[in-house]
């Protein structure tokens, strides 16, 4: 603790820690003038700034400043460009910097379990190292200017559905390789201001309120000395969270939880040093944010809008091109798909930014001075074929040479909020392929989605570039790409499977009601697909380009005990600039554990000219050929041969070498081949894993995974569970009118996908989150009086909504 936090933590009254403690409203901090302590603010992110306009006394997600709209994580992620996020992080540091906020709420770094994640968009990986190294990059680039981040949702928040109350069960192999390596890579290479706790319980314990997560690891054995803040609305227990290592209460309790702390303290039953603790990483963020204030700051809001062309240009994938791209200008150009005009360029919920502008992929065709002629093919308000609007499509389609699609997934399709539930495109873009493929041989689809999608028409296609949600100046980046001002360079962080069965987590996503089991343990993604050999759409960081590169050598440097550096020369062969991702996997020798074929472990991107040739460097240590072995506890290396593999995705392997390791333990290596063999035979069906099995590596009994009879409603309860009762409806009713203002006028295109994300939130949040909503204009002990009342204690319920004191 620095001479000046501990100086003003020593002035403080215990009103005054405890009130530190959780915001003032909604975005801000609370102050202490007296002392120098000024209001903060936080607020949303992660692609943009999202700040409220107006009022901030309730979440609002309408009406926000307009800022520079940045491709979204699931885009900038397929760059695999560590500088480039860099340099996305400073506009983002800047933007900050002119609208006076201290901590923007980002980069998110959960891991994609799943592809019917409705937060896909905002996530970065399959893939924690890739994660981790991505989140590092914007981190540092955001921090460089002075202004704070917060890593979030931290951890094993994989999913939509009942994010806000549901149990994660996770066997700890699979914490510690999966879910929560993405986490540690950044936090120890970046060290965030702050780090986000998110909603969901695990093993047992709401991850606001447990030690384990919160102090154990994330303090104690990655070493970081910022702040944990809770998810907007994720305190549960408010002295049990900081005896946890819970800092900051977002956003404000209104002073009813500022009182529980204060009781606390004076009941022994909370210790002033505890408390001291966080207010002293409080005081010292809210200093640390003050000292880099840079008041009348403008930053260059061309530029930025440049640089995310530049962005979603580096990170679109070129998935298939048989000949077609690029385009040349002499051939008449038919433009079908509303998308094509209306553009979908980022996702629906907390992180929607209001932009400074929008270019589409017609307005940026014309200032290219493409011609071409337009239809729009189909609507966004309905999934089905639009027969007239088809037709015309068609008309359009045979009059010229080729046909760009612009197709993909709507709004409503995936948000913060709910989960997809199936990996189908609507039907009235996979129509429009088909039927202008039957017309026109010469299509190019252009896909705007969040998360991969199934391809039924894949065939018909000669060229499909994937751009993701390529932000307010993707039209722009889409038409460099189209034409070969800019060579494709992306590459997949995810795998695209052929359909949603294919996926590890099928039987198991999105579980039950309080309990989802991650039952396909450390075998996501890539690690299960490569490891049961099952055919896919396209691999883990796979990408085409417009020129050809060869991996002509590679040498394998020993270094120390565990330390290898390898060099790759690389060559563009081809006739036409262009950069290459090199990625590098360590492929796992035959184990008494079961292990995925191979991991990535390092990677680097390359510009070349035609004929160049560079050599890149990558360099292995100790944790890149380890597990993680229980029995230590800690991270194990077991003897054997190692092979280092180098190539252009996870089933593109161009080079590779052997290296012979040694173990760094004694310890034995858990063997699960008869009590668990599933996990060893994986095979090309469905995957799936009986209970008794996994319970094997879960190590102890499965939570409830369904409510009881006539089990008592909690404050913790779902607020869908009391519906079937006229407290409930009637509060719903309430509810639904008060939200309404959270979406009018949303900066989305597609209003109904926020109307359907605050209705889930509606029915899955804890009854306790009510008071969120209804901020100071509620007396404080509302929730319990609405609780009182669900459960047949109605004059008790009423007697404590309207309490005063």
């Amino acid at each position: 603790m620095n001479e000046n936090v501990k100086e003003i933590l020593n002035q403080l009254t215990l009103e005054e820690k405890a009130g530190l403690c959780s915001g003032s409203d909604f975005w801000h901090l609370k102050s202490v003038e007296r002392l120098g302590l000024s209001h903060i603010m936080m607020t949303d992110g992660p692609h943009g700034l999202r700040k409220q306009k107006g009022e901030t006394d309730h979440v609002g997600l309408s009406m926000s400043v307009p800022t520079t709209c940045f491709p979204t994580a699931v885009t900038t992620a397929s760059s695999w460009d560590i500088e480039l996020m860099f340099e996305m992080g400073q506009a983002l540091g800047e933007e900050c910097l002119e609208e006076n906020v201290s901590v923007i709420l980002g980069p998110g770094a959960n891991i994609k379990r799943s592809p019917l994640c409705g937060r896909n968009f905002e996530y970065i990986s399959e893939d924690p190292y890739h994660t981790g190294t991505m989140a590092t990059a914007l981190i540092n680039g955001i921090q460089s200017q002075g202004i704070g981040t917060s890593l979030k949702h931290y951890v094993m928040n994989n999913q939509e559905t009942r994010r806000l109350t549901i149990e994660a069960v996770v066997d700890e192999r699979a914490q510690r390789e999966i879910y929560l390596a993405g986490f540690e890579k950044a936090v120890v290479n970046s060290q965030p201001w702050t780090v986000m706790c998110s909603y969901n319980k695990a093993d047992g314990n709401y991850l606001s309120e447990h030690k384990k997560y919160l102090t154990d690891i994330l303090k104690e054995e990655w070493g970081h000395t910022g702040l944990v803040v809770t998810d907007w609305g994720a305190c549960n227990d408010r002295v049990t969270g900081l005896k946890a290592g819970q800092d900051l209460e977002m956003p404000s309790s209104w002073g009813k939880n500022d009182d529980k702390i204060i009781k606390a303290v004076n009941d022994g039953n909370l210790s002033v040093e505890l408390l001291d603790n966080a207010v002293s990483r409080i005081i010292e963020l809210i200093l640390k944010s003050q000292d880099n204030t840079q008041p009348g700051f403008k930053y260059d809001r061309e530029s930025h809008h440049i640089l995310a062309r530049r962005i979603a240009g580096q990170s679109a994938v070129l998935l298939k091109n048989d000949g077609i791209l690029p385009l040349d200008k002499k051939y008449k150009v038919a433009v079908i798909g509303k998308f094509a005009k209306s553009p979908r360029y980022q996702g629906t919920g907390s992180s929607i930014i209001n932009p400074l502008r929008k270019d589409s992929l017609c307005h940026s065709l014309a200032d290219a001075g493409i011609n071409y002629e337009y239809a729009e093919g189909y609507s966004t308000k309905t999934d089905k074929v639009d027969p007239e609007l088809l037709s015309k499509a068609k008309k359009t389609a045979k009059n010229c040479d080729l046909v760009i699609i612009a197709a993909g997934l709507t709004d409503r399709y995936e948000s913060e909020g709910f989960d997809r539930v199936h990996m189908k495109m609507p039907d009235s873009h996979n129509a429009l392929i088909k039927e202008l493929a039957s017309i026109n041989s010469n299509i190019v689809v252009v896909l705007m989605n969040g998360a991969p999608v199934e391809m039924p028409w894949i065939n018909d296609a000669k060229g499909v570039l994937e751009c993701y949600l390529g932000g307010q100046a993707g039209g722009g980046a889409i038409v460099d790409l189209l034409y070969g001002y800019v060579n494709p360079s992306g590459k997949l962080a995810e795998t695209f499977p052929y359909k949603l069965e294919d996926t590890p987590s099928y039987i198991y996503f999105p579980g039950f009601t309080k309990s989802v089991e991650y039952r396909e343990s450390i075998f996501v993604g890539y690690r299960y697909y490569d490891k049961a050999d099952k055919d896919v759409l396209f691999p883990f960081g796979y990408g085409l380009s417009y020129t050809e590169f060869e991996y002509l050598d590679i040498d394998v440097e020993h270094s120390g005990r565990y330390d290898y550096e390898i060099s790759v020369t690389i060559k563009n062969s081809g006739k036409v600039a262009g950069a290459e991702v090199i990625q590098l996997y360590v492929k796992n020798p035959e184990s008494m554990i079961y292990k995925a074929d191979k991991e990535l472990k390092d990677y680097g991107k390359v510009y070349l000219e035609p004929g160049e040739s560079k050599e890149v460097y990558f360099q292995l240590n100790e944790r890149s050929f380890a597990f993680y072995n229980i029995n230590i506890p800690g991270w194990h290396i077991e003897k054997g041969e190692y092979v280092i593999q180098v190539g252009a995705s996870s089933r593109d392997i161009r080079l590779e070498q052997v290296v012979s390791v040694q173990s760094n333990s004694n310890v034995p290596v858990p063997d699960y081949k008869e009590t668990a063999p599933g996990y060893y035979s994986l095979s090309g069906g469905i995957f799936e894993i009986d209970e008794n099995q996994f319970k094997v590596i879960y190590g102890q009994e499965l939570p409830d995974r369904e409510n009881k009879p006539g089990e008592v409603i909690r404050e913790n309860s779902m607020f869908g569970e009391t519906t079937h009762k006229f407290a409930g409806r009637l509060m719903l009713k309430v509810m639904r009118s008060q939200t309404k203002k959270m979406v009018g006028g949303s900066d989305g295109d597609d209003v109904e996908s926020s109307r359907k994300m605050i209705e889930a939130m509606l029915h899955e949040m804890p009854i306790r989150t009510i008071g969120m909503l209804g901020g100071d204009r509620l007396p404080k002990y509302f929730t319990e009086g609405f609780v009182s009342m669900v459960n047949g204690k109605f004059f008790k319920g009423l007697g404590l909504m309207f309490k005063r004191k």
